[in-house]
């Protein structure tokens, strides 16, 4: 197991280009199984979860060209089915949460799927009913193998259908549309997640020679056909990491432009920055975070104290909030925030307290943060990542604070964050990696 040491108070200043969307990258990669032609992605983050993906694909005979560090041609002309349905696969499916992206198109381009629960962060509970449901929807049925602890899923012809989802689920959406597009006849999805990560995979279905409308909205149409073809798609920036280096650049930061962030598709993450009174601004298609001694958190209109509350797209993005949190320690001002959709994303606090920061944890989903105004530091400390972004959010902290820290069980941050240590002592950080 892998820590980090940092060295706190060494201010950051320069430049950086956030790396390709992890989201996305999970998502388009699993939609090559919908064609046995050749697709090039470019742009893809080399980071642990997706190399694992990838290597999983190769595992179940996709063709797999690595053409740049970034950039890979995938081709799923001859796929292994027995291996598909080995006790292999399914133990690697189960320590790989973007594992369950596959079931979709495994089940529209070979008519069945072997699945069981998959891994990931330890942020509570993250069920797959909005998945099993639309594919129930399209017709597939479910037989639950005891002795094994997975389900088989199968479909001779997936149909058609008007479905209203439980939930906007992410990558259930982009599981049944991915389902969908072979699907006999015409679906509707009321309800579909509409982040600009699932608008990515629309546009390059539809290059593919799918047929979706909709696209950026709840209401999805996908008009079925029997076949796609190859085509080349580019991963935008990822939109958490963007907002995390605008967090690093309020705690630690000396000046830092953050370039090429594909503004238009940040949504109010830059707005949830300038509630907590740090100065965003754009430049083109970059951001910039000018040094600030203080910044004052916002009240409502009528005076009341700030919430900022997670929300599916447009709203708040989730894998931001530990960030935000950090930023709000050293803001001048209190903040609620309410952490909606996860049970244990909040439960990270308890390291911040133990850092210094007057953190009160209402409950699961509720955490009040008053801010410290820079007139006492966080101090530096022991900790280990419980998830990516929990991750994320103790490095912020501890490279603003004073006196060295340690963080442990650092693969967490590598499954989301391309050599973040690197990158980040190019701007003037001191960061160690040990084993």
């Amino acid at each position: 197991m892998a820590s980090f040491l940092i060295e706190g108070g060494h201010p950051l200043s320069g430049t950086i280009v956030p790396q390709g969307a992890k989201n996305e990258a999970l998502q388009v990669i699993c939609a090559t199984l919908l064609t046995s032609e050749e697709v090039v992605i470019r742009n893809i983050p080399d980071i642990l979860d997706v190399n694992n993906l990838i290597q999983l694909l190769r595992d179940i005979g996709v063709k797999v060209e690595r053409l740049s560090r970034n950039d890979y041609a995938f081709r799923a002309d001859r796929l292994d089915l027995q291996y598909l349905e080995s006790d292999e696969f399914v133990r690697k499916c189960a320590a790989l949460r973007g594992s369950v992206l596959l079931i979709g198109p495994l089940l529209a381009r070979m008519g069945k799927a072997v699945i069981t629960q998959p891994g990931g962060d330890k942020i509570g509970r993250r069920r797959l009913d909005t998945h099993f449901l639309g594919f129930k929807y399209l017709g597939a049925k479910f037989k639950h193998i005891d002795e094994r602890g997975v389900y088989e899923i199968g479909a001779r012809q997936l149909r058609g259908c008007d479905m209203l989802l439980d939930e906007a689920s992410v990558t259930g959406t982009a599981n049944i549309i991915m389902a969908a597009v072979f699907a006999k006849g015409t679906t509707t999805i009321y309800n579909a997640a509409c982040e600009p990560y699932l608008q990515q995979l629309c546009h390059m279905l539809n290059s593919m020679g799918a047929s979706i409308s909709g696209i950026a909205s709840n209401l999805l149409t996908i008009n079925g056909t029997g076949r796609l073809h190859g085509t080349e798609h580019r991963i935008l920036p990822d939109m958490i990491e963007v907002g995390s280096f605008i967090g690093m650049a309020a705690m630690a930061g000396n000046g830092i432009r953050i370039k090429d962030v594909s503004l238009k598709n940040l949504g109010i993450i830059p707005d949830a920055f300038r509630r907590l009174g740090v100065r965003v601004t754009a430049e083109g298609d970059d951001i910039i975070i000018p040094q600030q001694k203080h910044y004052q958190i916002d009240s409502f209109i009528d005076g009341t104290i700030m919430t900022l509350s997670d929300a599916p797209w447009p709203g708040l993005t989730p894998d931001l909030l530990s960030v935000l949190i950090v930023v709000a320690t050293q803001a001048r001002g209190s903040v609620l925030f309410h952490q909606k959709m996860f049970e244990s994303r909040l439960f990270f606090v308890d390291k911040l307290i133990d850092m210094g920061a007057q953190i009160i944890l209402c409950d699961p989903h509720r955490a009040v943060v008053v801010g410290h105004d820079h007139k006492i530091r966080l101090r530096g400390g022991r900790m280990a990542s419980p998830d990516i972004r929990a991750g994320i959010a103790l490095l912020i902290a501890a490279m603003s604070a004073s006196g060295k820290s340690r963080i442990d069980n650092i693969e967490q941050i590598d499954r989301g964050y391309e050599d973040i240590e690197a990158r980040l002592n190019a701007l003037g950080a001191k960061i160690e990696r040990i084993a």
